[in-house]
């Protein structure tokens, strides 16, 4: 039996494309839907060109029939409008006027028409509600990812012999044949399935005290290249932030993409922007024009045109992080830093007169192609999948984009864990000759020694 899915408003917002996502069943829009749709075609924001596309599509379908009766879509299935179950009753107290409830009518009618009607939403809300009154509920899933456990972290732990551990640094190279993993449970050794461009911590099964640092090239992995460096002054404290340095060194002809997850102090803004000011400073050829900066604020789809100021003034507030580590990059002497003020703020506010850094909403982004750019979106996590997509397939010649952000801290409201951008692109990613990815651990975190102990007993339940 054909299933019937009903789609929210807010799936389409997302991903209009969604229409097209199942198969050879019947894809049920209720009315109500095209009216939240419409509040939002005027808008500049990813929003609005959502709802702009959603409405071709529709439009486009339009024309080889009837939508109250249902038109057949590319994958066998139907698209119809449903007008219908507006005497269907919900519990007291729900308002039948709200949006939400129109659409908990609509999949309940179709229910009680003997139609396996599922409700697709990401309102989490409109989940529970619909579960309380029996209804089957899900999230849109087709850009959802596994579960955070699962994702790829791009860094593992492997063992070799004494003599391959020698042979390493000797030869600066091991074939991956020669490595293995322990298994816990058995206490066995188990082959290594590495992935391309995935940092690798060697050790020594006869010595664990040691250990040696690479990267899996998709033939044999190879030590550190930049391990010595210090880009604008800084060096890693930990391995993760030598992985991450790594990554970030290399070029954009190597590798146009970096993806960095991790938890707030794990220096993660602090070292994409201290590259790309060594790589832009510090070197007699400027391998890029300049760092551009992004950051979503809360939503990607707010219009930033409404704020007062210019579009520099307006996005100051959401660029509060970059200012606090650039603070620290202008000024390497902890004890002297903060003792003129107004001398740190000059210095920050030269690499902004200079054209060194730029910020820019991300809204911007759009339809662009950035070339020859340091670029940094910082809380990617805030991100959906299509904009992710928007952004990353925006890079030139020459750009090299780093996403950064925290997958367990995210602020929009109908991403999670396993749909947002980040996780979605550090998925889609994964094995991709062109992406180096790194997780930093939370005990890699370098912030006060309250900062990460307060961490860990607020976040123990």
């Amino acid at each position: 039996m054909k299933k019937s899915y009903i789609i929210d408003t807010n799936v389409l917002l997302q991903s209009p494309q969604a229409i097209f996502a199942f198969g050879d069943n019947h894809v049920i829009i209720p009315e109500v839907v095209l009216e939240e749709l419409d509040r939002f075609k005027k808008e500049s924001s990813e929003n609005g060109a959502n709802a702009r596309q959603t409405a071709r599509i529709i439009d486009l379908l339009r024309e080889k029939g009837d939508l109250t009766k249902g038109i057949e879509l590319p994958g066998g299935g139907l698209l119809r409008i449903e007008l219908n179950f507006h005497d269907i009753e919900l519990p007291a107290g729900w308002s039948p006027a709200k949006a939400d409830n129109r659409i908990l009518k609509v999949c309940k009618g179709l229910n009680k028409r003997n139609e396996k009607a599922i409700l697709v939403t990401k309102d989490i809300f409109v989940r529970i509600k619909g579960d309380i009154i029996g209804l089957t509920v899900q999230d849109f899933q087709n850009e959802q990812v596994v579960m955070p456990d699962s994702q790829y972290r791009g860094r593992t732990i492997v063992y070799t012999t004494h003599k391959k551990m020698d042979d390493f640094y000797q030869k600066e190279c091991l074939n991956p044949k020669h490595l293995f993993i322990i298994n816990e449970a058995s206490g066995k050794k188990e082959d290594v399935q590495l992935v391309m461009n995935e940092f690798v911590t060697l050790v020594n099964v006869e010595s664990s005290k040691q250990t040696a640092l690479g990267r899996f090239d998709g033939r044999q992995v190879s030590p550190l290249k930049y391990a010595d460096e210090r880009p604008y002054g800084i060096r890693p404290r930990n391995v993760g932030q030598r992985f991450m340095q790594e990554a970030l060194m290399m070029s954009s002809e190597e590798i146009p993409l970096v993806i960095i997850k991790g938890a707030a102090g794990t220096a993660k803004t602090l070292f994409s922007l201290a590259i790309g000011l060594h790589k832009i400073m510090n070197q007699k050829d400027r391998a890029y024009r300049k760092i551009l900066i992004c950051r979503p604020n809360v939503k990607f789809d707010d219009d930033i045109g409404y704020l007062p100021g210019s579009e520099t003034e307006k996005l100051a507030p959401f660029m509060r992080a970059a200012i606090d580590n650039l603070e620290i990059l202008v000024d390497h002497d902890e004890e002297e830093r903060y003792k003129n003020e107004k001398e740190l703020r000059d210095k920050i506010d030269e690499l902004f007169q200079r054209n060194i850094i730029t910020t820019e909403a991300i809204t911007y982004i759009r339809g662009r192609s950035i070339q020859k750019n340091w670029v940094m979106i910082d809380e990617a996590q805030n991100l959906t999948p299509k904009q992710i997509k928007g952004i990353v397939t925006r890079a030139g010649k020459g750009t090299k984009i780093i996403l950064t952000g925290d997958p367990d801290q995210i602020d929009h409201p109908y991403l999670d864990s396993r749909t947002n951008g980040l996780s979605f692109a550090s998925e889609r990613m994964k094995g991709s000759p062109y992406c180096c990815q790194i997780t930093l651990n939370d005990d890699e975190c370098e912030r006060s020694r309250l900062a990460f102990d307060s961490a860990v007993r607020m976040t123990t339940f």
